[in-house]
């Protein structure tokens, strides 16, 4: 037993080692690549604005339109043709990756999203570089996972540390990149695979001050925090940050939506995407790229007046989604952090001048801003706290920022539930917690499950007539309300038995009913509610509004939970479906396309058995979902209307299984 214990124990230090190994190989790799990517942004935007808008100069002032424009039209080109479709994008696809496909990323197409970034930002997109960093240190990280045949958990730490050296040497901030990779890639802070990602962090970050020093990626001013009067201050600014931040990522949301409804080919949007900023940046040309420079103006100098702080806040918005949404490549996370900085330093400039006894530098203020607009928008306030610590090397700074950091990140979540990268997931069926698949019951809220239809019974009513009431509806129990209509117990069949044993059958029913009752709210998980009702044995859960216990909006019983099961699996169905698809986009070449289509009704497959569809050479119908089902298809199976296929075909035969699949009339 001993020798077998020794033996266990060699083998758990060969392989901590060996991880050890390969995490610093990522970072140093990883840590390669970012610099590199930075230096083509730099050769990009020389060749465009130095070369190409110097040529074009002589046409006049509007001529630097062209520019974001011809960028966008060869970027939408490089992504058409080396890149290929994408379900999900950016930091969201390695959250998919890692939760749903084992780390297993389609790494060879790294570089050509890597060129397609670097052009945008370097052609005038107002994007950010972070979101490519991470993409190439997760792409590398799973690069040497599946070179190695390493197992799914190894991979995913892999891709986690590759995520966090990309961080890690894009703000030349290790411990930030280290906690983005825990809050964000893994969804989990205590994670097994902590000392990986530190030691891919800390090498990539050694790596980028090697070749690139030791500053910051853009320059930070001394912070001072003057008064204790200042932190109700910080708070105003967090309850600003917050909407702006929810705001900004559902604008992103609606300018991908808008751009895609928009039936022309992938390269006219891209163009045109780019013709929109390059028009705005004719009037304000700090809107252009990635924007550290106006970050560093904004955080050094405070010589821009409040009105065109304003106006670069809105401008920012509305182009970051205009670029993203048609189809240029980059991140948020400089966007985010130019609109925190614009929006603090116009609030601390406003709050300069109404106290001007406390001596307030409207930068203390944009550097906050900065991490509050962060937080909020991707809801990670401890990547974004440590990231502005990091930067100012100041511990004075994290009381205020600690501050309005939460306070922004509480009201964003107040109005927009999911992060910019949760939402995009959520849009495609897959929801996660803590970096994994939720439970069924998670899937569905209260507000979906509920019965609005109902009638309560009024507190002043007799016994008699609550007990007629309530046979007429076949209800074993109903809301008691007082005569505002606000909520103030529930009446349930045993309270009734329980009255008529006491002998107080002329009792009201608001005597006999159960006061201040267990209540469930709008927006938690039925799994939650359905939790509370076993532990007290309840039937039924009134529904009521957070901000106000008795404002009655439902009613929540058992049956209602019953028929929402239904619903949870057709959506647990759906995700199945999902995971499927990641594998396969994770498993296939580069020139293989994995796609969903919907068998429609009258189309030349309904109907019929797998084994009788003449399917096209080079095509494999990889899974199938039918309600709440998904099954693996076999000869004998029949394909019926409103099946989705999961489709794996080679070169241009997916368009040939969309034939079979369509209504023939």
């Amino acid at each position: 037993m001993k020798t077998l214990s020794l033996w266990l124990k060699r083998i758990l230090a060969a392989e901590t080692l060996s991880m050890a190994g390969i995490a610093i190989l990522v970072g140093l790799v990883s840590g390669a690549g970012v610099w590199l990517f930075k230096r083509l942004i730099d050769l990009f935007h020389f060749m465009a604005f130095s070369g190409l808008g110097k040529w074009l100069s002589p046409l006049g002032g509007w001529s630097v339109a062209v520019l974001p424009a011809l960028g966008g039209l060869i970027v939408g080109l490089i992504v058409h043709f080396l890149v290929g479709s994408e379900r999900i994008h950016g930091t969201a696809g390695v959250m998919e990756s890692v939760a749903l496909a084992g780390g297993r990323l389609r790494y060879r197409r790294a570089p050509a999203k890597a060129l397609a970034a670097a052009l945008s930002i370097g052609s005038g997109a107002s994007v950010g570089p972070e979101d490519p960093s991470v993409q190439i240190g997760a792409n590398l990280g799973s690069m040497f996972g599946q070179w190695l045949h390493l197992s799914d958990d190894r991979v995913r730490t892999l891709v986690s540390a590759g995520a966090a050296s990309g961080i890690a040497a894009a703000f030349n901030a290790p411990i930030a990149g280290v906690f983005f990779a825990l809050e964000i890639v893994l969804g989990e802070i205590g994670s097994g695979a902590l000392g990986t990602i530190v030691i891919a962090a800390v090498v990539s970050a050694v790596f980028t001050q090697a070749v690139s020093g030791t500053q910051p990626a853009f320059p930070i001013p001394a912070y001072s925090f003057n008064s204790v009067w200042e932190l109700p201050l910080y708070l105003g600014l967090g309850l600003l940050a917050g909407p702006i931040s929810a705001i900004f990522t559902r604008s992103l949301y609606f300018a991908q939506d808008a751009f895609h409804s928009w039936r022309v080919p992938d390269w006219v949007r891209t163009a045109a995407a780019g013709l929109l900023v390059g028009l705005t940046g004719i009037f304000l040309p700090r809107i252009f790229g990635v924007g550290y420079d106006t970050i560093g103006e904004v955080l050094n100098k405070n010589d821009l007046a409040i009105g065109l702080l304003v106006l670069l806040l809105v401008a920012k918005i509305v182009l970051t989604s205009t670029s993203l949404g048609g189809g240029f490549v980059g991140g948020v996370f400089a966007p985010s952090l130019f609109i925190g900085a614009v929006l603090g330093s116009a609030f601390g400039w406003l709050s300069a001048r109404l106290f001007p006894g406390l001596n307030i530098n409207p930068s203390a203020f944009a550097l906050v801003g900065m991490a509050a607009v962060m937080a909020g928008t991707a809801h990670a306030p401890l990547t974004a706290i440590l990231l502005l610590f990091e930067m100012t090397n100041d511990y004075r700074i994290i009381l205020p920022l600690m501050f309005a950091v939460a306070v922004s990140l509480l009201v964003s979540q107040r109005l927009q539930r999911d992060s910019v990268y949760m939402l995009g997931l959520k849009r495609q069926g897959i929801r996660l917690d803590r970096g994994r698949d939720v439970e069924v019951l998670q899937t569905i809220t209260v507000a979906e499950a509920m019965h609005k239809n109902i009638r309560p019974l009024s507190a002043s009513l007799p016994l008699a007539k609550a007990v007629a009431a309530l046979a007429r509806t076949r209800s074993h129990g109903a809301a008691v309300v007082d005569k505002d209509g606000d909520l103030v117990g529930v009446l349930t069949l045993q309270d009734i038995d329980r009255a008529y044993a006491e002998g107080r059958t002329r009792a009201r029913v608001g005597a006999i009913s159960v006061r201040e009752p267990q209540v469930a709210y709008p927006d938690e998980a039925l799994s939650v509610a359905l939790q509370r009702m076993s532990r007290g044995d309840f039937g039924r859960l009134p529904v009521v509004e957070r901000e106000n216990p008795h404002k009655l909006l439902g009613m929540l019983n058992r049956a209602d939970v019953i028929h929402s099961y239904d619903i949870a699996l057709n959506r647990r169905a759906a995700q199945r479906h999902q995971v499927h698809q990641a594998s396969l986009d994770a498993l296939t070449p580069e020139q293989v396309n994995v796609s969903e289509v919907v068998v429609e009704t009258g189309s030349a497959c309904a109907g019929k058995k797998m084994k009788e569809i003449a399917w096209p050479a080079g095509s494999i119908i990889a899974s199938l979902r039918r309600g709440a089902r998904v099954v693996i298809p076999r000869g004998e199976t029949v394909i019926r209307a409103g099946d989705v296929l999961v489709v794996v075909t080679e070169g241009k035969n997916k368009r040939a299984v969309l034939d079979i699949c369509r209504d023939q009339n």
